[in-house]
């Protein structure tokens, strides 16, 4: 089971371009529950890296405002 918590905003570093700033960042917390019996810890750990990789690298903005680019 994936558990996504609510997306808050946090104080943290943010990179304009080539240069990383302190700037206001959106966070959501993930949890992973699993049958230890089933799965082990370390494939459980890299799925969630995965996620969070795929989740970073998202252009969720051009989804969300496909106009606001033109």
């Amino acid at each position: 089971i994936l558990g996504v918590g609510a997306t808050v905003r946090r104080p943290g570093v943010v990179r304009v371009g080539d240069e990383e700033v302190i700037g206001v960042r959106d966070l959501v917390h993930l949890s992973l529950s699993y049958d230890h019996r089933l799965v082990d810890g370390a494939d459980a750990a890299r799925y969630l890296t995965s996620v969070k990789a795929l989740l970073e690298s998202a252009a969720f903005e051009d989804d969300l405002y496909p106009d606001a680019a033109a």
